[in-house]
């Protein structure tokens, strides 16, 4: 077994709100820089920008998971992490059928860029992609499960956009493994409050949408070897490992 540090929530200058400087070369050599040896990225409601920040990764010696932070039905965010870049954009495919287009407003939200493995711009998309889907929580992890991924509420310590802050507490229906609590959350309180979370592997995410909000103090896990699917077998419940609070 090894040990890595590691950040399963990360967002580029794809998502609304986040920083132009989040380009897949900043942000995966960022986390180099910081020591973090896996990395999710998260973008909400896309995984346009996967591509890229994987290629990147390869050259930087950082495994790169490609991931969507989904929008639910509920207003609540959940994380869905892939093996492969391919299942990742089927997901992202089958997300924009279920998600209302509603035109971005560059001005408020950003411009939403899709970049190529070298910051060179591709395109943009058009339609805000912070609106929720019509994907219900208790459907998430089926559903995700289809495309050969993982799913795991995101930040429900938040008393917004959060599984717990939309329904109360996390629905034992939706069938989640993990969850994932934001970096500066006191984790014996939240446990306290929510005892369901007793039961779940608990991640520690920096969720960040700026360079100068990525992490040092990340959280660790040990796994048999370097891979998407080890890590995504962990989080499933089914793998060798552990992740380190």
């Amino acid at each position: 077994m090894e040990r890595y540090k590691y950040d399963l929530h990360m967002h580029s200058c794809l998502s609304p709100c986040g920083d132009n400087d989040m380009t897949p070369n900043n942000m995966v050599n960022m986390a180099a820089l910081l020591g973090c040896q896996i990395l999710a990225l998260t973008d909400h409601n896309t995984c346009r920008n996967t591509p890229a920040a994987v290629k990147v990764g390869e050259e930087a010696g950082v495994l790169v998971i490609p991931g969507m932070e989904l929008c639910t039905a509920e207003e609540a965010h959940v994380v869905c992490l892939f093996e492969t870049v391919e299942a990742a954009l089927a997901f992202d495919a089958y997300v924009q059928e279920h998600t209302m287009q509603i035109p971005n407003r560059p001005e408020i939200f950003g411009e939403q860029l899709i970049l190529d493995e070298q910051d060179e711009y591709v395109g943009k998309i058009d339609h805000l992609l912070i609106t929720a889907t019509d994907i219900s929580v208790s459907d998430v992890h089926a559903l995700v499960e289809g495309f050969g991924g993982v799913a795991f509420p995101a930040h429900v310590d938040k008393d917004a956009y959060s599984v717990i802050a939309s329904l109360g507490a996390i629905p034992p229906e939706a069938e989640f493994t993990a969850a994932e609590l934001s970096s500066g959350a006191d984790r014996a309180a939240q446990l306290m409050l929510h005892p369901e979370l007793d039961e779940m592997i608990l991640l520690r995410d920096s969720d960040a949408h700026y360079l100068h909000l990525m992490q040092e103090d990340m959280g660790e896990v040990e796994l048999p070897a370097l891979s998407a699917k080890a890590l995504l077998d962990l989080i499933r419940g089914c793998g060798e490992g552990r992740f380190i609070s």
